[in-house]
């Protein structure tokens, strides 16, 4: 496994306004499902978000690994000094289901 690269700490503001934007459905929307940001001391970051910003198809339970890859990507093209880490899922705040996603800013 390689090791992670050096990341670059932000403004919480800066890399908040980011995280609404990519959790936007369409550029057209003022609604973000982002629910919370955190911190790390490494300079990567937590996205927790809604995980009604994944469209269900009917029957469907969760998210499939496409929409999953969606979401990386668009945070990609947002940002395109981001490192996004491989893994993702479920996490629970105050009993409440949210979406996870970790990421960074690239050092250089």
């Amino acid at each position: 496994m390689k090791p992670l690269p050096t990341f670059k700490i932000r403004p919480r503001e800066v890399v908040m306004t980011i995280a609404n934007r990519v959790l936007m459905l369409d550029s057209h929307s003022d609604h973000s499902y982002l629910h919370d940001l955190i911190a790390y001391e490494d300079g990567h970051y937590r996205l927790i978000f809604d995980l009604a910003y994944f469209v269900l198809q009917t029957g469907q339970t969760e998210a499939s690994k496409s929409q999953w890859s969606s979401l990386k990507k668009k945070f990609k093209r947002h940002e395109p000094t981001v490192f996004v880490f491989k893994e993702h899922g479920i996490t629970t705040d105050k009993g409440q289901q949210y979406g996870y996603l970790d990421f960074g800013f690239f050092a250089q």
